[in-house]
Parts: structure tokens; C-alpha cells; sequence
């Protein structure tokens, strides 16, 4: 079939606008509601450019059922009908390794829970490495799915004098080729336009060949283990998806269809009755392309289809061939398609991955009936680990051979020029602290103020609220509780949204993979990757976004290591805490001349503290619970280029949307929570009729002395300490002050009396709250007010309240040198972050690792604790 936009022009894209170009109008996939397309490509690929092209700011993010694979979904509209497209994992092929690749393979075979079977698929391909791509784009051909190729790099391909004929390669594989610059907008409307077109008239690709042995030996595999029943473990019972069944097919199972994916399968054709549907269609041209009449050679060419006919009856008919594709019972034939893919993958699974995925107890067993299938093909001279690669790249040579013109000889690109010096292993250091450092300053200090504007904001809004409701527990909910929360989580979002930015614009333009290439060197000590060292980096600024910048690590082990130590950095949250105390009980000591000084050297050890406590963990973990060797890192290395701000934009908007919907929402109920503990029960006649009295008598001064008296501001004074101790009174009848105190006695080794014990505990949603809460707790502040420590007068006055408060009963003083370290040290190591466990929640898909986060990280912080304060006492006291 010619296919309109494939006709050759001057460009590539000057038909893309044409107005005299049009598809045929869509009969009968407009009748769907909604046609799923999964987007399947190599990374560094242009994939995300494209997906974010496609469908604009229509995409969701989430992750897949049961893994912590990020699921990313959008949807387009195109003459009337809908595509929600499916952005797949990349990946370099469907040999499944890991997690991510399963997962891609799964959707493409329609057995993912929660994504409707997939439709058609857009396999994008890199023009300027077509070798290299179009291995995958032979084995996705082989799935027999609907199938458009996006050739993705043009620009790239012609800077590098690389010439590609797109309609030669589109008659090549027997499927539309589109080329397309998503980072410009241009070809994806025409790729649209593709995608509805072959699911009125799906293509005829041409095909990889495997070798007969392999197909025979496929087939018996097959059969063992139908014997032992174990293909259920492969298919889960599942349907194929719909295009490839008959019309006659979907009428069976429309209805249940319809239930279980609400109208997301299509009906091909109607045209049953004279056996020309257009699943048979596809199936037929899949095999007339490598000679229909005999079905023996036409199993040479990978298909599944025709290597099940060929190895149960040399004389099955076309139909026959279709029936078994779609899993249907015939004589010797009862099994699922996709069994027959899954089969023939455990031959070439050399790492035990699949076997130990799908079949548990059973994989032991089940290799030993693999082993026997490669031993049979090894007789015949052939390797299993060997055989695919030589075949599948022989077809790839084939199909490139006069499609593909090379340069006769390579010039040094400005990519090459520029990596020479961004790594090397000295200017590339420096250049790459350089960038880091720019980063964490612009983060600093453009997101400060619009934190300031977002607090005046939430302040402002808090005022208004507070004269619209009377005084009392609905006031104190809305303000305290539902206010604070979104306030905390908009605070976050500044430094999110920058963060990811400079992020999504080094990665975009190709930097980001130098600089894990850069310090790979230094991560493999602690048994990670280079690709560990962005995410640790970022948890400076705030753990939250360093945990999201994980998703770029494809091993589950060290992904999920990462998320576990990302906590440990010290982020901007504690710097409060250090200030506060740092500030009122650390002597400003200088050393040097001058040059260092001890509150410096202080806070400069808290952040060694997290650091070294990371490489500590990260090893304990790799070596007992993520047990493996040291990951090799491969990582391709993407040409330079400007990044698009349309795609920065749709990244980053991204990023904030999923953090303000998914840690917004805890983080806004756990705040809720604490309010509630804080609040009630809040027995005002009990807990103000010891003050009753002097405030009686203080607000009769106040209404009788002129404004700016001096008598009057003293007496202003008082009243303002006076209401401060009717909150302290609250606080400590309150669930969270009666269960301070009932904990003091865990905390007493470490120095901490029931006030500091209820600041802590109160400070669960986020760090900076404990300096609020001490404010509160020592009648410095109403808690609502903004402590300033580097303010002579509040400093002061918040040394001295400190210095003199007493345990009670005693004269022994609550804080001193080794109580400030203490209390330090564990917040440097505590897991006192709502945010941040609710994106390890959403990160890993399960409450365990939050849970394990949290004990993990809170024990560490006491038993430090402790033994910094015993050891300061005996110090001191020595």
C-alpha cells in the first residue's frame, strides 16, 4: 500500500500542512471511543519530546499496578476520534531484563492490569542509529500489532551527513514511516494522521527470519510446559488484544470487553462473510510478503503465526494460521499467542529473569526444560545467546542496505569537540561543580521569593478566614490545620518547580548523562552508579524532587537504595533547626584569623553527618537486603542540543502537578492530624481559670491607658506573654503534650524533657515546625508568628528563655551545649518529613518502604542522639 505522506518531497515535512492531503475518513475506528497506542522507542530516542508532542498537557503519570514502574498516559484527538497513548519504558529490545522492560513488553501483549490491550503501536527510531533502533522496531514488527514507525533525529542524522530515504525504508518494512521533529512540532500531525490510518488499513510488514531449529525446539518447549501446566503462569489468562482478532472474534466478547475496558477495543471489520477481515488481512500479508503458498518457509520469518502452523501441520490454510495467532483451539494448536512469544523469549532468557518472574518454586524446574530446548539447538550448531542478535541485525542490514547513505568519512562534530572537554576527568570536574553549584544557588535564592509571596499569601488568606469565622475549633481547623497544610506543601513548590526545570534543561540538551558519567567513579565504592548521584545531589535542596529524579535509574536495586539514603542528605527543611539552635547556643567562636568559624564548622558537620551515614547505609543495604554486584553502567550518551521550552515547560509542569495532588493530600491530612492532637480536648473553663484574673484586670488597663503609653506597652507586654502561657496551658493538656509526656521517659536519655519531646513529635509533617513548636512551648511566640533568630532582640530573648528553663521541680537547666547536639543530630538523621514519605509511597507503589524509611531512619537519629549527648555530658562535665 502507498501511504500519501511518504511521498518524496525537497523535505521531509512539506506535506505536513498541506491542505490538499487528507486520509480517508475513519468508518470503523471511529466507532471507538477510545483507540490505545502504545509509544515504544530507545532511550535517548526523542520519545518524551514526542509523547509531550502528541498529547500536550492531556497526560496523567502514575505508576502500573504492584510495581514502581511510572506509568505515563495522554490523549489526542484526531477527525473525531480519541487516542490515549501509552508512553512506554525505553528500552533497547524486548529481550526482558528488568522490571521496566516486563512491564513494556506486558502492555504491548495486553496483559498489564489497568491499561486497555493495545491498538497499534509508534515505535520510534533514531535516524541518525537506524542499525542499532530497528532491532527493536523487528521484534515490536514480529508482535503483528498495527505498527508506525516515528523516525525521530532527522536534524541530528543530517548534521552528521547521514541521508535517510524515509519511503524506501517504509516499502522496506512493509509499515508508514513518518519523520517527525517533535522538539519543532513538525511531522506530528502527519504521524496522527499515520496512526488513524493503519487502524482502517493495517500494513504488511516484512520480517526478521529465525532459524527452523529454533522454532521446532520453541514449539516443544511449548508443549512441556502446557504438560505441566504451567502457561497459565505466562498468560494469566488474558485475551490478545483486539486488533488482532476478527470481527467475528470481537462480537463474541464484546460485551465482556466492554465491561472490563469500557469500549477501549476495537472492531476491525464487519466484513466476516467472505473470510477478508481485516485482522486476516494483516495476517495474510505477513505471510504472502516471505511467499504464501507454502507455510513451511514462511515460519522461517518469526512470526508466531506461522512458526505454530508450520510446527503442527505443513498444511494449514491462512485461516488456520489466524486462528492460532488469536489463541484459538485447533487440532494440536489449543495455546495463546502470546505463549508462544514468551516461550521462545525464555530460550534467549540467559539471566533467569523470566523464569524466576513467571514461574517462582517452579523456575528451577522450568530451566531445566529450557536447558534441554538450547542443548537440542546447540546440536545443531547454533547458540541461543548468539542466534537472535546475528539474525535480527542480518535483517536489519538488509532492509538498511541503499535505504541509508553514510558519510564517506566522519568529521568531529561540535558534540564530539564539547565532550572532550565537559569529561575530562579534570576540567570536567570542575566544570560540573560549576553547573551544580549554579543550580543549588539559583534554587535558593529564585525560589525564596516566591515562597515569601506564597506565605504572605497563605498569612493574607489566614486573616480573612479568621474574621469570617468566629473564634473556636472551626477557626483553629481551617487556619491551623487545612491552612498550614496547603502552606507546607506550597512551599515546596517553588523549589520543585526551578529544580526540575534546570534538571529537564541539562537533560534535554544531554548533559545530565556527562555528569553521571563523570561521577560513575566515585559511586561504584558504595555499589552504585553514576546514576545515583543526580538524585542524592538534588535531596540538598529538598528530598522530595532527589527521590522523583530516581525514576531515571533502570536497576530496581539501586533505584530503591537511593530512595532509601535520598532522605539522609541534609535538605533546606533542617536548615531552621540548625539556625535556631546553632544560633543561640553554639559560642561564635572564630579560627584562623578569622577565616572559620565555629557555628560554620557546626553546621558543615551536619552535613558531613547525613553524607557518611548514606555511604554506611547504601553499602548495609547493598549488602544485605539489594544484594548484588556493582552495576555496570552503560549509558549511551545523546548528541548536544538546544532543549525545547515547550518541552521544559510540559516536564516541569508535570512534576508539579503530581507532587501538589499526591504528597499534597498526605501531607494536608497528616497536618490535620497533628492539629487535632494539639487541639483537643480543649477544656477552656479548666485550662484559663488560672488566668482568668490577671487578664480580667489586664484588659481593663488596656482599655483605659492612651495609646503609646509607656505604661500602656508594658502592659501590652504581659499581655501578649500572658496569652502565650494560656497556648502553653493548651498545649500541655492536649493529646499530643499528655503523649509528650508519656514518652519522656524514652527520650530522657537523650537529654529531652516533655517540651522538646512534644516539639518533635508535633513536627512529623515537616522539620521547620519545631521551631515554631519550642517558640510555643517556652512562651516565645503565639506559633502562628515567624521566629527570627538572626534578630539581636529575638535571639536574645529566645537565649534566654532557653537558657533558663528548668526540668520541673529542679533547678537542672532543659537545654545545654550537648542538648542542642543532640537534638541536632537527630533531626540530621530523622525522618521527620511527611512529603518525603509520601514520595516514597508513590515511588515504590507500597506502604513498606515509607514504613521501613521512617524505623530505619528514626533509630539511627536516637541511638546518635544519644550517644552525642552522653559523650558531650561526659566531655563537659570531665
Amino acid at each position: 500500500m502507498a501511504w500519501p505522506f511518504l511521498r518524496r518531497s525537497a523535505t521531509p515535512f512539506a506535506r505536513v500542512h498541506d491542505p490538499s492531503f487528507a486520509f480517508p475518513p475513519m468508518s470503523v475506528a471511529s466507532e471507538k471511543r477510545c483507540v490505545t497506542v502504545a509509544l515504544l522507542g530507545n532511550p535517548n530516542t526523542g520519545k518524551s519530546t514526542l509523547f509531550s508532542a502528541l498529547v500536550g498537557i492531556y497526560q496523567r503519570v502514575g505508576n502500573y499496578p504492584g510495581v514502581t514502574v511510572e506509568k505515563r498516559t495522554g490523549r489526542f484527538r484526531y477527525h473525531g476520534s480519541v487516542f490515549e497513548v501509552v508512553d512506554l519504558p525505553g528500552l533497547y529490545s524486548l529481550a526482558v531484563r528488568s522490571r521496566d522492560e516486563l512491564v513494556a513488553v506486558q502492555v504491548l501483549l495486553g496483559q498489564e492490569k489497568g491499561v486497555p490491550p493495545v491498538d497499534a503501536v509508534v515505535c520510534v527510531v533514531d535516524a541518525s542509529n537506524l542499525e542499532r533502533n530497528l532491532y527493536l522496531a523487528g521484534q515490536v514488527l514480529a508482535l503483528g500489532l498495527p505498527t508506525v514507525v516515528a523516525l525521530t533525529m532527522v536534524d541530528v542524522a543530517e548534521r552528521h551527513g547521514i541521508s535517510v530515504n524515509p519511503a524506501a525504508l517504509s516499502e522496506r518494512l512493509g509499515v508508514p514511516v513518518v519523520p517527525v521533529l517533535a522538539h519543532q512540532g513538525k511531522g506530528v500531525d502527519a504521524l496522527q494522521a499515520a496512526i488513524a490510518a493503519v487502524m482502517e488499513s493495517p500494513p504488511r510488514p516484512r520480517l526478521p527470519q529465525v532459524p527452523d531449529v529454533i522454532v521446532a525446539q520453541s514449539e516443544a518447549l511449548l508443549a512441556r510446559l502446557a504438560e505441566r501446566h504451567w502457561l497459565d503462569l505466562i498468560c494469566d489468562g488474558q485475551k490478545p488484544p483486539q486488533s488482532l482478532l476478527t470481527s467475528e472474534d470481537a462480537s463474541l466478547d464484546r460485551s465482556d470487553n466492554s465491561r472490563n475496558h469500557s469500549g477501549n477495543n476495537l472492531s476491525m471489520d464487519s466484513s466476516t462473510d467472505t473470510g477478508t477481515d481485516s485482522s486476516n488481512h494483516f495476517s495474510n500479508h505477513a505471510i504472502t510478503d516471505f511467499g504464501a503458498d507454502q507455510v513451511d518457509g514462511a515460519a522461517n520469518n518469526g512470526t508466531h503465526a506461522t512458526a505454530a502452523a508450520s510446527a503442527v501441520s505443513p498444511n494449514l490454510t491462512v485461516r488456520a494460521v489466524d486462528d492460532v495467532r488469536r489463541g484459538k483451539s485447533i487440532p494440536g494448536a489449543p495455546y495463546d499467542w502470546r505463549a508462544r512469544f514468551w516461550t521462545e523469549r525464555l530460550l534467549f532468557d540467559h539471566n533467569g529473569f523470566l523464569q524466576k518472574q513467571f514461574f517462582g518454586k517452579d523456575a528451577s524446574a522450568v530451566s531445566q526444560l529450557v536447558q534441554e530446548a538450547r542443548d537440542a539447538i546447540a546440536a545443531q550448531g547454533l547458540s541461543t545467546s548468539e542466534v537472535e542478535v546475528q539474525c535480527r541485525y542480518q535483517w536489519v542490514a538488509k532492509v538498511l542496505d541503499g535505504v541509508v547513505t553514510y558519510p564517506e568519512q566522519y568529521e568531529q562534530t561540535l558534540s564530539d569537540r564539547l565532550d572532550a572537554v565537559l569529561t575530562h576527568k579534570v576540567w570536567g570536574m570542575l566544570i560540573f561543580a560549576l553547573v551544580m553549584a549554579t543550580m543549588f544557588q539559583a534554587v535558593f535564592r529564585a525560589a525564596e521569593p516566591f515562597s515569601q509571596a506564597m506565605d504572605r499569601a497563605v498569612q493574607a488568606l489566614a486573616g480573612l478566614i479568621s474574621q469570617a469565622i468566629p473564634p473556636g475549633a472551626m477557626q483553629s481547623l481551617v487556619i491551623d490545620g487545612i491552612l498550614s497544610g496547603v502552606g507546607a506543601v506550597l512551599t515546596f513548590v517553588p523549589q520543585i518547580a526551578i529544580l526540575f526545570a534546570f534538571i529537564a534543561i541539562l537533560e534535554d540538551c544531554g548533559y545530565i548523562a556527562r555528569s553521571a558519567y563523570l561521577m560513575d567513579r566515585l559511586m561504584t565504592r558504595i555499589g552504585l552508579s553514576g546514576k545515583s548521584f543526580i538524585p542524592m545531589l538534588s535531596s540538598f535542596v529538598c528530598a522530595v524532587p532527589g527521590i522523583m529524579a530516581t525514576r531515571t535509574i533502570e536497576n530496581e536495586r539501586d533505584r530503591l537504595t537511593t530512595i532509601l539514603i535520598a532522605p539522609l542528605m541534609t535538605c533546606s527543611a533542617r536548615l531552621p533547626v540548625y539556625g535556631l539552635l546553632i544560633y543561640v547556643f553554639i559560642p561564635d567562636r572564630r579560627y584562623l584569623w578569622g577565616t572559620l568559624s565555629l557555628r560554620g564548622l557546626v553546621l558543615m558537620g551536619l552535613y558531613a553527618l547525613g553524607i557518611a551515614v548514606a555511604v554506611v547505609v547504601a553499602l548495609l543495604l547493598k549488602r544485605v537486603i539489594f544484594r548484588g554486584g556493582t552495576p555496570s553502567f552503560v549509558m549511551e550518551l545523546p548528541a548536544y542540543k538546544l532543549p525545547s521550552p515547550r518541552t521544559v515547560g510540559l516536564r516541569v509542569w508535570e512534576r508539579v502537578v503530581v507532587f501538589v495532588r499526591n504528597a499534597g493530600t498526605l501531607i494536608l491530612a497528616v497536618s490535620i492530624v497533628v492539629w487535632a492532637l494539639l487541639y483537643y480536648p480543649h477544656h477552656a473553663a479548666t485550662v484559663e481559670a488560672p488566668f482568668a484574673a490577671e487578664r480580667d484586670q489586664l484588659r481593663e488597663q488596656l482599655a483605659r491607658l492612651p495609646e503609646g503609653s509607656p505604661t500602656r506597652q508594658s502592659v501590652q507586654a504581659r499581655w501578649d506573654e500572658l496569652q502565650r502561657e494560656i497556648q502553653m496551658a493548651y498545649q500541655h493538656q492536649s493529646v499530643m503534650g499528655r503523649l509528650g509526656r508519656f514518652i519522656e521517659p524514652v527520650f530522657r536519655p537523650l537529654g529531652w524533657d516533655w517540651r522538646i519531646s512534644t516539639a518533635v513529635l508535633a513536627s512529623f509533617p515537616a522539620r521547620e515546625v519545631v521551631v515554631a513548636t519550642l517558640g510555643v512551648m517556652f512562651n516565645l511566640s503565639s506559633g502562628s508568628e515567624e521566629i527570627d533568630v538572626t534578630s539581636e532582640q529575638t535571639a536574645g530573648e529566645l537565649h534566654a528563655r532557653l537558657q533558663t528553663a528548668t526540668w520541673k521541680g529542679t533547678n537542672r537547666p532543659v537545654f545545654n551545649i550537648p542538648v542542642a547536639l543532640s537534638i541536632m543530630v537527630f533531626f540530621a538523621l530523622c525522618a521527620q518529613c511527611a512529603a518525603t514519605l509520601a514520595v516514597i509511597r508513590r515511588e515504590t507503589n507500597s506502604w513498606f518502604w515509607p514504613a521501613f524509611t521512617f524505623a530505619y531512619m528514626t533509630t539511627l537519629a536516637y541511638f546518635a542522639a544519644l550517644a552525642t549527648y552522653q559523650v558531650g555530658s561526659r566531655i563537659l562535665s570531665g
